[in-house]
């Protein structure tokens, strides 16, 4: 897929206010500070599309960006909210969990994993969920560049091994690099297959 526009469209505090247009949205998420909004922006090929901030967590709306006027990209709050308040906390949890389950046009949702990182508590229970609630979702590794290949390979499999305790069957997986732009053209021909 050639992605010749992508434009800001609107940043919506609940899901009863996101664009109520029929087009297909493919949503992004993951815990604060795993590179969602670079991972977007290289996407689209806009360095400054999706906001970067040195702050995790600044991103507390449902953004929707339209994509070639056919799709739209959805750039979701994080979880494991970074320096929130119980109450803020509570708020962007339902959210994202009124937005996933009552959103009909959401045809996969991308869960953002650090590569890096061995399996989080967090990110297990999120993907859990999503399983339980029956949402299609594909999980994309982040910050490959931040290991050599071969060990990227090796930490996104060991990852997805750890989900076989519960899960018949896993996931589609992505390993990506914002940086070197690795893994682009795979979750955009993923995302073609559905439009």
């Amino acid at each position: 897929m050639e992605i010749k526009k992508a434009e800001f469209v609107i940043s919506s505090p609940t899901v009863s206010k996101c664009p109520t247009t029929q087009l297909p949205e493919f949503a992004f998420i993951g815990r604060s500070n795993v590179g969602k909004s670079s991972l977007i922006n290289m996407l689209c090929n806009k360095r400054q599309l999706a906001k970067t901030s040195a702050t995790p967590g600044k991103t507390l709306l449902i953004n929707h960006f339209i994509i070639n006027n056919e799709w739209y990209l959805v750039d979701l709050p994080g979880y494991g909210f970074a320096k929130r308040s119980k109450t803020e906390r509570v708020k962007l949890e339902q959210m994202i969990h009124s937005y996933v389950l009552q959103r009909e046009q959401l045809v996969n949702l991308f869960v953002l994993i650090d590569i890096r990182h061995e399996q989080q508590k967090i990110d297990r229970e999120f993907v859990d969920w999503l399983g339980m609630s029956g949402i299609p979702f594909s999980i994309i590794f982040t910050k490959a560049d931040k290991l050599g290949p071969g060990k990227a390979r090796q930490n996104a499999q060991a990852w997805l091994d750890k989900l076989k305790d519960v899960w018949e069957e896993l996931p589609p997986s992505f390993i990506t690099s914002s940086e070197k732009r690795v893994g682009r053209d795979e979750v955009l021909d993923y995302i073609e297959k559905f439009i």
